[in-house]
């Protein structure tokens, strides 16, 4: 029988060496206190941000990711184009998006606020344009059909008409080490490449602010939600490619001055039918620092605390995969693109639904 519930877990340990992953408003590393010491921090914002890349530039075609912008007047226009060139397509297009809805537009054409849009909304409202069609209705409706997968996955929050709204099939926790720490700067000078000779000076001084950590990573995906919005074939090659960006995504900030781009340390996925389930506790005591460093007591930590969670409050879950060395206690390990095909398959076994490799 298909369940009624089914959350994908996902729980990753990555290690990030020195680096400034995700920046506060004075341009320090963010941290949070946790278990009564200082963490590393990576915003779920700036992850997900990581994530929409990577859909946009590998895992989905582009009529499957949305754009997020205050430019839809553009974004309807450009569509107007293609239909009926030689129109007046921006006029058009914001009168679109007025019948719509969305009256705050700027004189400049932008909206007031970022507005997440799929390709197949923007389309649809031009045709009702083109036709010359005055059904506030159908305009209205043309921009709550056909979603974008990374808008069913992460939402969509219009504050001036929440019929527009989408709830995010997906949720994101804040990256946080597994361990203490206290960061660093890193005093630089840059020298003036056409100075004379006789000046030995810097050109610049400055200082950048790093730290490096452990990192404990979680996300879930509510699979029943994707089905109600996407339907049910195209889930399970939804949720391959979350897991993918997941695993596989990392924020830009300071790449080019750290090089921090790493891979995951090890990879924990869970199909569950109750409820999802944030490990995060098995680090509210802080990993002590030890000459063997925090990977592998966090695998420790993450696998100890993953079996008392499930003999004392949850089931286990139904199905699990591990990518990595060390949580081989939680399920067997195996290679990432491997578990991607079983992940893809067993969700797809839940739903009752034929897969094939990547998004249908």
């Amino acid at each position: 029988m298909e369940p009624k519930r089914l959350y994908v877990d996902f729980h990753v340990l990555q290690t990030v060496p020195p680096s400034c992953v995700n920046r506060d408003d004075t341009g320090s590393p963010k941290t949070a206190v946790y278990g009564g010491t200082t963490r590393a921090r990576v915003s779920s914002q700036a992850w997900k941000r990581a994530m929409r890349l990577m859909f946009r530039e590998e895992l989905l075609d582009g009529e499957q990711v949305g754009d997020r912008t205050k430019k839809i007047v553009g974004l309807v226009a450009d569509k107007i184009e293609a239909l009926a060139p030689g129109q007046d397509a921006k006029k058009m297009a914001k009168d679109a998006l007025s019948l719509a809805g969305l009256s705050k537009i700027k004189e400049d054409k932008d909206a007031d606020t970022l507005f997440f849009m799929s390709r197949a909304q923007a389309r649809a409202l031009a045709q009702l344009a083109v036709e010359g069609d005055d059904d506030k209705k159908a305009y209205k409706d043309a921009l709550k059909a056909e979603p974008s997968v990374d808008m069913v996955l992460f939402g969509r929050m219009v504050a001036s008409d929440p019929s527009l709204n989408y709830d995010a099939a997906a949720q994101v926790a804040h990256s946080i080490s597994t361990h203490a720490v206290q960061n660093e700067y890193d005093y630089f000078t840059a020298v003036d490449d056409c100075a004379p000779e006789d000046n030995a000076g810097a050109g610049h001084l400055g200082t950048v602010e790093y730290n490096s950590s452990t990192l404990y990573r979680y996300a879930t995906v509510n699979v029943k939600e994707l089905e109600t919005q996407l339907g049910g074939k195209a889930v399970p090659g939804v949720v391959r490619a979350f897991a993918e960006a997941f695993i596989r995504s990392i924020p830009t900030g300071k790449q080019n001055t750290f090089a921090n781009r790493t891979l995951p340390d090890a990879v924990y996925v869970t199909l569950r039918t109750d409820q999802p389930v944030n490990l995060c506790g098995a680090f509210e005591k802080a990993v002590p620092a030890t000459a063997n460093g925090f990977v592998g007591p966090s695998k420790a930590a993450l696998a100890d605390y993953a079996q008392k969670v499930y003999t004392s409050y949850a089931d286990a879950p139904q199905q699990a995969f591990t990518v990595g060395d060390g949580l081989e206690a939680l399920a067997p390990a195996q290679p990432l693109g491997r578990m991607l095909d079983a992940l893809e398959a067993a969700v797809g076994q839940q739903l009752g639904a034929e897969t094939g490799n990547g998004v249908e």
